[in-house]
């Protein structure tokens, strides 16, 4: 069995929307598009028909996609007062070899976006600061090792 995709509820929430938006919006558009591409006749060497399958078969795609990961996701729970790093918690944290502070949510890799403040549990980094403490000095084992300090959990 597979194991379940991990979601905030925000995650959830984007994702509900997205699918919606596909199925409303995109999904109407590619009919509409496909209806005007048969209506030019020929469609063997029909360029505007080809798009339109194309495109129609990345929404549909998209469509299944969405609708397997929320029927098959655990909803994680913010974790605004715990004393150690966990899914959906929010981590300050400071490179030592630069003495940078960055701030992470760590979320599941579905919705991970680094440049947005959120980092997959499944990164280097999301696995190395998974239950460690404020204080706690961390060995990151990426491309270039390097180490972090845990300086905040909490929320946004």
């Amino acid at each position: 069995m597979a194991e379940k995709t991990k979601l905030t509820k925000a995650g959830y929430k984007k994702l509900e929307d997205e699918l919606r938006y596909l199925i409303d919006v995109e999904r109407e558009e590619v009919k509409r598009q496909l209806a005007e591409a048969r209506a030019q006749g020929d469609l063997s060497e029909n360029a505007d028909y080809d798009a339109a399958r194309t495109k129609q078969a990345e929404v549909e795609s998209r469509i299944k996609e969405i609708e397997y990961i929320l029927n098959n996701c655990d909803i994680i729970e913010e974790n605004s007062r715990g004393n150690r790093v966990a899914l959906g918690s929010t981590v300050k944290i400071k490179y030592l070899e630069s003495g940078k502070e960055a701030e992470y949510m760590i979320v599941g890799s579905v919705e991970s976006d680094p440049f947005n403040g959120k980092i997959s549990n499944s990164c280097a980094l999301g696995e190395a600061i998974i239950g460690k403490q404020v204080g706690d000095v961390v060995e990151v084992k990426a491309i270039k090792t390097y180490k972090v300090e845990i300086l905040k959990i909490g929320s946004k």
